[in-house]
């Protein structure tokens, strides 16, 4: 295989080295089941690393797979597309297809989730070469918290001949002290030593004037360049702050690294990571699904679709930092699809997204393995949170097993949330605890299969409660 040029250098060095079961398996760390989505959501970020080795004259033929998982809420669809960005390093945006709905009216232009994810690149690149310049940052740093420490004295010059001559040796003496004084400073300062002192610095009041811009949707880009106009015009007033060491440190990294960036080369490379590595997750997808009705709701919607199209299949957008094309951009869409149907949609959009994956409904062994096997697992937040306040959670196991089926049993007579329905029941579960716990101190307390019916039978027994409630 080819190597890819120095152009496309800033493939995402993750995404190389794990293979699609290696990316499963780390989905596995904190997604319960839907092996068919985790499959091609592998597949399609193993597929950006495949593209960049293959011939230049071939790679830009290849477009993304884009993907569409459909499935009822609280199944995993988020959560997947989410820790997929993460493990790739790419930027990634979420962006809700119903904010949408009202284009033309009240809603936002669609070219605004590429501007945001254009945005988050640029984010991204800055925090990569600041990493790249830090040493040199706190170096600086620390010499202009030293100045601020140790003053330099301001000599008048206006002395003539012999009287200057004299005034030039007592300064080279009074600069040899001050280097020895300055050095001491110095490992002082690394120490911590001068931690609770305190320095006056100043700091750029970065207020502008308000603008608002008052117009169809699609305004928000030139609100914030006239913001920025703003800025750059009006000279930036500075105010004199008195601070700890600590923080005085922090903020004069920040202006250093500021100037040690070029910001030329992190918009360049934003750009190119926007364009080859970029993820936009299109949530509730199925609630821009029309009927093809000529007039009421439905048109906008059609119109929302009409106005993704041309994005998803590979269009230029205008943003602050430059133009952005988004024909290798991956667009994965989710959707319940329990109103509508995938069919609904335009066609042509339809044709966009060739890869449809169907996650299944949670069983109550799905919410059993949702409480424990997870990194981020509820019982373990649960534990975390209230070992806070010196009390231990123990939860048995016929009491997770417990909670598990309550939660499925809701979900059967009500309507199907999900793994969402776990935090419900939990919260009710803990009410009492959560709420006691800073007056009882330090303890164990271990959670029993009764003490769960006990506090939530009144909830099943109740219909109309438990719809209430959760």
């Amino acid at each position: 295989m080819k190597q890819s040029d120095t152009q496309d250098s800033q493939e995402d060095l993750t995404a190389k080295v794990l293979t699609p079961r290696q990316i499963v398996s780390e989905l596995d760390k904190y997604i319960v089941g839907q092996d068919a989505a985790k499959r091609s959501v592998a597949i399609a970020l193993r597929n950006r690393w495949r593209r960049q080795q293959v011939p230049p004259e071939l790679r830009d033929e290849i477009a993304p797979k884009n993907i569409i998982m459909i499935g009822p809420t609280g199944v995993g669809k988020t959560e997947i597309a989410r820790r997929l960005a993460r493990l790739a390093n790419s930027p990634f945006i979420k962006v809700e297809a119903t904010k949408f709905t009202e284009v033309g009216y009240v809603g936002r232009d669609v070219e605004s989730m590429v501007r945001d994810l254009v945005e988050l690149a640029v984010n991204m690149a800055k925090t990569g070469e600041q990493e790249n310049v830090k040493a040199k940052a706190w170096e600086l740093a620390e010499e202009k918290l030293l100045d601020l420490l140790l003053p330099k004295k301001k000599e008048e010059g206006k002395e003539e001949g012999a009287e200057k001559e004299k005034l030039l040796e007592v300064v080279k003496v009074e600069k040899s002290e001050t280097l020895s004084t300055r050095e001491k400073l110095r490992r002082m300062l690394r120490k911590g030593k001068l931690d609770e002192r305190y320095v006056e610095l100043e700091v750029s009041n970065s207020a502008v004037p308000m603008v608002e811009i008052f117009s169809s949707a699609g305004m928000e880009e030139m609100e914030l360049n006239i913001r920025e106009m703003f800025g750059n015009i009006l000279p930036q007033k500075k105010k004199k702050r008195k601070m700890k060491i600590p923080e005085a440190k922090d903020i004069l990294f920040q202006e250093e690294s500021q100037k040690l960036i070029d910001m030329d080369k992190v918009v360049e490379q934003a750009l190119r990571l926007t364009e080859q590595n970029g993820i936009i997750f299109l949530d509730e997808l199925d609630k821009i699904g029309g009927s093809g009705a000529s007039y009421g709701p439905d048109v906008s919607r059609e119109g929302v679709q009409r106005d993704l199209l041309p994005i998803i299949e590979g269009s230029t957008v205008i943003t602050k930092y430059g133009m952005v094309k988004t024909d290798h951009i991956l667009f994965i869409a989710a959707g319940a699809f329990n109103v509508s149907k995938p069919s609904d949609l335009l066609p042509e959009l339809q044709g966009r997204f060739p890869i449809r994956v169907e996650l299944d409904p949670l069983t109550k062994e799905d919410f059993v393995r949702i409480l424990k096997e997870p990194k981020n697992a509820l019982l373990t937040q649960y534990m975390a949170l209230l070992l806070t306040e010196g009390m231990e959670l123990v939860f048995e196991d016929d009491a997770v097993d417990e909670i598990a089926e309550i939660a499925h049993e809701v979900n059967d007579r009500m309507e199907n949330i999900g793994a969402r329905r776990l935090h419900t029941v939990m919260e009710k579960l803990l009410d009492e605890i959560s709420f006691e716990a800073p007056d009882k101190g330090s303890g164990t307390i271990s959670i029993t299969k009764e003490y769960v019916s006990k506090k939530l039978e009144e909830i099943l027994e109740d219909e109309n409660l438990s719809r209430y409630i959760l």
